[in-house]
């Protein structure tokens, strides 16, 4: 018995080796996704750059934020370029199997929906869903939003947070619209990550004189990851590696520090 599951369990593992890759002609297994990077000298992302300070869009054209900066020293380690791409964020991860970029790099919580079509480095932060309001709304908790209309980005978890919990929302292609949505008066409360939220709020509040509140609970925290296409193993392997040493080395810390943003490690429970 034990012998036959020996045998079960290798083949097992064989078949998985060849569903992650490509084949040859010859039959043999192959991943040249990293190999591929090399060769061409860069490694290309996708991003959405409406999501301070993660990705900003800056008055010149360039995309700068603390997800740029890290990939840019993963580039680094790996002796490539970085080169981005703009994206709107919903068509970011069903974007990944045309080819067209390698990484989809976007403040994008890797869920184990989302693992079922794409492929997720380590986490390399924590994160949260935050809730913000007008100053004075009667909204105080999460548990305040029950009958309330939510705005969020499409295609995010934040989203999928309110779809799944029967919450009433709108969603938007850019949480500047989103933001607008309950600065108009047409929701009542916007869901969008915490670090977002705090950056645009204090943007907002400089410029206007009605305020907006970054409400202390969260809906929920969460991993913020870098997704590429499955099957491209190899590839995210050696980012893996790089941003292991990044994060160790406390890299990603400073980076979140030099945006004046709280850094919460993957591996802490917030709640605790």
């Amino acid at each position: 018995m034990k012998k036959i599951l020996a045998i079960v369990l290798a083949l097992a593992f064989v078949l998985g080796c060849f569903a992650a890759c490509g084949k040859t002609e010859s039959g043999t297994a192959t991943d040249n996704s990293l190999q591929n990077v090399l060769d061409a000298g860069k490694i290309v992302i996708a991003t959405s750059p409406d999501f301070p300070p993660f990705e900003n869009l800056n008055d010149d054209g360039t995309i700068t934020g603390i997800e740029v900066d890290i990939m840019n020293r993963i580039c680094t380690k790996l002796g490539v370029d970085l080169e981005i791409d703009q994206y709107d964020f919903d068509a970011i991860l069903t974007g990944l199997d045309a080819g067209k970029y390698d990484l989809a790099v976007s403040g994008i919580t890797a869920t184990e929906e989302r693992k079922e079509n794409a492929l997720f480095t380590d986490a390399y932060c924590l994160s949260a869903i935050s809730l913000v309001v007008p100053e004075g709304s009667e909204i105080k908790t999460k548990d305040d939003i029950t009958d309330k209309t939510i705005s969020c980005q499409n295609g995010t978890t934040a989203e999928l947070y309110c779809n799944s919990n029967n919450l009433k929302n709108s969603a938007f292609a850019a949480n500047a619209d989103a933001q607008m949505a309950l600065t108009t008066g047409k929701v009542d409360v916007w869901a969008i990550d915490k670090l977002t939220a705090l950056d645009m709020v204090a943007a907002y509040n400089d410029e206007h004189e009605d305020k907006l509140v970054v409400l202390e609970e969260p809906l929920t925290y969460e991993p913020y990851a870098f997704a590429s296409k499955l099957g491209n193993n190899a590839l995210i392997e050696a980012i893996n590696g790089a941003l292991a040493e990044l994060i160790a080395d406390g890299t990603v810390k400073s980076l979140f520090d030099s945006y004046g943003a709280e850094y919460v490690d993957p591996s802490v429970d917030p709640t605790v």
